[in-house]
């Protein structure tokens, strides 16, 4: 089923008031503004609630308190000053389950189609099975996980040896590895491996850490690197890999270092995707990445479509967090209802 076939379905059933593509923390809080107006609404996620958690490493702590995470008046309480990524998890399905919000899981968006007075969505579930949803207007909130920013190595980066999502060390026990990056992720990483009988090193395209390492995280790496318990490559790239080894270029003046190497953990960040909101119309700036919006409304530019979230940050996913994007809901849900139908 293609949104070229929707006009000869027959399963199109009476439209919702909002279809919601996106079931993380910013996503449910759109529903919960929804339901608590009385509109009708579905949401539908090609993972699980809160995909994007499931993919952080297994010991991470936010750098936020709970108080800033909690969503739909829920209070997030834990023994903690800051919440891990099991409490998060644990969190935001009590949220849902405290709602009674029912998430479409495992079921990605392949194509949505403007109609007349209503958007068609086209949905497959991870068996196969393809459905339509109807809605008046629908909210994109994927969040910002749709491309990981690529290495560009010389001879293309291996699916199997360059890894952009890092969970825990053990795997790479008494392993060469290099980490790409000098932010929380990549510092975080980079220390656990360490501790963990991994030998790693580092390389940064700039000559300091990123400003955003947490505070009680940044003398312990400063230390490791100093001693070169954890060698740092500044200004550099990776350039090469080839079998067991990696080739290490020196920005400015071109040396070449080559080293051991066995995998490549890129901290570098992710795009969120904006095929959706491209397939809709949406214009997104060239150079921000950010989709054209009112961040008063979170309305797009196309009548009925609305972004919530990471995504409405484009390329700088350190714009908007849990924190700030969990706003957006509220935001959609006033506009939708001063919104004549």
């Amino acid at each position: 089923m293609t949104p070229d076939s929707i006009a000869e379905s027959e399963s199109v059933s009476e439209p919702l008031d909002v279809a919601i593509v996106g079931a993380g923390p910013c996503g449910l809080a759109v529903a919960i503004a929804l339901q608590e107006r009385g509109s009708s609404y579905a949401i539908v996620d090609r993972g699980c609630i809160t995909e994007s958690l499931t993919h952080y490493p297994s010991y991470m702590t936010f750098f936020s308190t709970a108080e800033r995470l909690q969503i739909g008046g829920v209070p997030f309480t834990i023994p903690e000053p800051k919440p891990t990524r099991r409490d998060a998890l644990a969190y935001y399905r009590h949220v849902v389950a405290h709602h009674g919000l029912e998430v479409r899981q495992y079921e990605e968006v392949t194509g949505i189609e403007r109609g007349e007075g209503a958007f068609t969505l086209v949905t497959r579930t991870w068996d196969g099975r393809e459905s339509l949803i109807a809605a008046r207007a629908v909210v994109i909130a994927t969040g910002g996980f749709g491309e990981p920013n690529r290495l560009g190595l010389e001879d293309g980066e291996p699916d199997d040896r360059v890894i952009h999502y890092y969970k825990e060390p053990y795997p790479f026990f008494d392993q060469d590895v290099i980490v790409v990056g000098a932010g929380n992720s990549a510092v975080e990483a980079a220390l656990e491996l360490y501790r963990n009988g991994v030998r790693v090193r580092m390389v940064h395209f700039a000559d300091v850490l990123d400003r955003g390492v947490k505070p009680w995280v940044r003398p312990d790496i400063e230390n490791r690197i100093a001693g070169t318990e954890i060698p740092m490559h500044w200004r550099s790239r990776v350039a090469r890999l080839g079998p067991g080894t990696a080739t290490i270029l020196r920005e400015g003046t071109g040396e070449e270092t080559e080293v051991p190497n066995d995998w490549v953990l890129a901290m570098t960040g992710w795009r969120p995707d904006a095929a959706l909101l491209t397939g809709l119309g949406v214009p997104t700036d060239p150079e921000t990445g950010i989709p054209a919006h009112d961040p008063t409304t979170m309305a797009t530019t196309i009548p009925g479509v609305y972004i919530a979230g990471v995504i409405a940050a484009g390329y700088n996913a350190n714009k908007i967090f849990i924190e700030n994007g969990r706003e957006h809901g509220a935001l959609i849900a006033a506009h939708l209802v001063n919104t004549p139908r």
